[in-house]
């Protein structure tokens, strides 16, 4: 199958799910992009993922794609610099996501950094890095905090090695997602929860997309919707009430307002579930900023 191929069929494939939706009376609405800033620290130049915090008010975090070190940032929601952690004991071959929900201690939010990207295929083992959300404070620029308790979810693949640039969590079940990146098909894998952390998991493949490059996903925290984002395009996804996540998979997506940005690589929903932000790694002289798409209406479940 060519390129063009799949972004015919995406197409159709969105055109249908816009109809079903608006039949339906659920088509969710989102605003123009608005331009909230750049990435005010220097040192993030290959932002690959990104996650709104759950227990800082407007604060998000982001990190570096490869070999710049374990360290994940937290910004304004701005773009303002606010601080940097260090993730003792990880590394960092090719970090490409960032998720944020619960986890094995109840009422305790966790950032999960998906160590996953593998452009030649070669690696069979992938990790999952998950520490407890710190608090932030701002602080300055040169510091660097170390989190300790960081665990390590190592897994492979099922049916052989695959580059993911997308990780998910269900904060209705815990369950981790990965979303594969270079097939004409890309692949839906699932780590259910509880997640080992002493030895390798083999991830289940639940469902396969007629998309090609997605690159970045999010699941809005209270659960019901879903965006995955390639190159191009944002697409999104409603989930009913008690449906299987897995499920959902299987329904036709629509795209939602998205201008594309060079290198764009990240996507994550607003804690309130408001709006969804963007960002980028930055290209040539380009700085990245940071967008945001603001929700129109809330639409019917």
């Amino acid at each position: 199958m060519s390129h063009k191929r799949v972004g015919t069929s995406v197409t159709v494939i969105c055109i249908v799910g816009m109809l079903f939706l608006k039949l339906h009376g659920s088509m969710p609405e989102f605003g123009e992009r608005i331009d909230r800033g750049i990435l005010e620290h220097a040192p993030i130049r290959e932002a690959s993922g990104i996650a709104a915090s759950r227990q800082n008010a407007d604060v998000l975090w982001t990190h570096n794609d490869s070999d710049r070190g374990p360290r994940i940032f937290a910004l304004s929601a701005t773009g303002k610099h606010l601080a940097v952690y260090r993730l003792a004991g990880a590394s960092c071959r090719d970090w490409e996501d960032i998720a944020i929900g619960t986890g094995p201690a109840a009422n305790t939010q966790y950032i999960y950094i998906g160590n996953i990207g593998d452009n030649l295929s070669r690696y069979d083992l992938k990790y999952i890095y998950r520490v407890p959300e710190p608090v932030v404070r701002q602080q300055r620029v040169e510091e660097e905090i170390t989190l300790g308790n960081v665990e390590t979810i190592t897994f492979r693949f099922p049916d052989g090695n695959r580059d993911a640039e997308t990780l998910m969590l269900d904060p209705s079940t815990r369950d981790i997602y990965i979303v594969s990146k270079r097939e004409e098909q890309v692949r839906v894998y699932v780590l259910p929860f509880p997640q080992s952390i002493s030895e390798v998991s083999t991830a289940e493949a639940v469902a396969t997309l007629d998309m090609l490059n997605v690159v970045g996903g999010d699941i809005s925290p209270s659960g019901d919707e879903l965006l995955l984002k390639t190159y191009g395009h944002v697409y999104y996804w409603q989930r009913s009430a008690a449906q299987p996540l897995r499920e959902v998979f299987a329904q036709r997506p629509i795209r939602v307002p998205y201008i594309p940005e060079p290198q764009g690589e990240a996507v994550c929903w607003e804690a309130n579930g408001s709006g969804y932000f963007t960002t980028s790694e930055e290209f040539a002289s380009l700085p990245a900023h940071l967008f945001y798409y603001p929700r129109l209406n809330t639409p019917a479940n």
